[in-house]
């Protein structure tokens, strides 16, 4: 069965869109391969990387740009497909895995890594799933009453989030002498990342993204209410469970590697959809290739901007950030 939504999509309209999108995203990972401190044409990135072509510029491009580069392109996906289904789930444009404290789970057990455990830092990743899926399972007892309800999942995660940060601020002021290595992860920060770090999160993305894909069905009917999705037979709590599941494991995958980088998924899943349509079936794909595009443009810029000075791309998100979320506020109220 369609839903409204999906009838009023128009199937050429999104082939349109998603085909922007994607060069828009390319193009993203071609600004940030080829600028910098030494600037690369697209020709010779382009005998770089797929004709072996051997030159001075080798070494920078495999071993420095483009694992970050791709970094930033999986962490920008990540976190705009788990905001993109936590604004499913919860019905709600403001839902994003930093706000509702999902991605502050993830950040206190990864400092707690970073500062106390540095030497196991390959376990960033499935340390921060399991704090970011504490989190959800605290914010969901919190919001259950009979049920659980979107703003009840709001409000429950604005408050786990107030706590754990708390936490991380703690951490931060008992152990003083070794903040330096955390500050960058406080913010979200792409500096020195490199191909053990895409190894490291790679497997938890392609699970994540398989998953969060195969839901996308499960989302459109959520989007109908609870009633309506439960007369078209969909088991709302147990949906809405997995559904979380997913957006967790993708945030914490992202929050492991690239620290605490607010407002993605709060900015580019509703410009997707302004874009292209609520059916999740072509929006997550494009808040997949906006997110893509978006963290590894403001990346780029984060570099040169105040170069040699580099910024975290936190900074920059969060400049773009802060007036997109007071804009859906005042929309919302109207």
């Amino acid at each position: 069965m369609k839903t409204n939504i999906q009838k009023r999509i128009s199937v050429p309209r999104a082939v349109l869109v998603l085909a922007a999108m994607l060069i828009v995203a390319l193009a993203g990972i071609a600004f940030s391969i080829g600028t910098g401190a030494v600037s690369i044409t697209l020709g010779d990135i382009w005998r770089y990387l797929f004709h072996g072509f051997d030159g001075p510029m080798r070494e920078v491009i495999w071993n420095i740009r483009l694992p970050r580069t791709l970094v930033a392109a999986l962490v920008g996906i990540n976190l705009a497909l788990s905001g993109a289904i936590l604004q499913g789930v919860m019905r709600n444009p403001l839902a994003d895995p930093h706000i509702i404290g999902v991605s502050s789970g993830a950040g206190l057990l990864g400092i707690i890594i970073l500062i106390l455990f540095p030497h196991a830092w390959s376990l960033l990743t499935p340390v921060a799933f399991i704090g970011a899926s504490g989190a959800a399972a605290i914010i969901y007892v919190l919001a259950w009453k009979q049920g659980v309800q979107p703003v009840r999942i709001i409000l429950a995660g604005v408050a786990v989030s107030a706590f754990l940060g708390s936490g991380i601020s703690a951490m931060l002021t008992f152990y003083s002498d070794r903040v330096n290595g955390a500050l960058v992860f406080l913010v979200g920060g792409l500096a020195a990342k490199s191909w053990p770090e895409l190894n490291m999160m790679l497997p938890y993305s392609i699970a994540g993204l398989c998953l969060a894909f195969f839901a996308a069905v499960h989302l459109n009917l959520l989007t109908l209410g609870d009633s309506n999705a439960r007369g078209l037979g969909l088991r709302v709590e147990a949906t809405r469970f997995v559904l979380t599941a997913i957006a967790t494991l993708l945030a914490a995958s992202a929050v492991s590697v690239v620290g605490l980088l607010g407002f993605v998924g709060l900015i580019v899943p509703h410009s997707a959809r302004m874009l292209i349509g609520s059916d999740y079936r072509v929006l997550l794909p494009a808040s997949a290739l906006l997110g893509a595009a978006v963290v590894t443009i403001c990346d780029t810029l984060a570099r040169l901007m105040f170069a040699p000075i580099e910024l975290p791309v936190g900074i920059i998100l969060g400049v773009l950030g802060a007036p997109f979320f007071l804009y859906l506020l005042r929309r919302e109220r109207e």
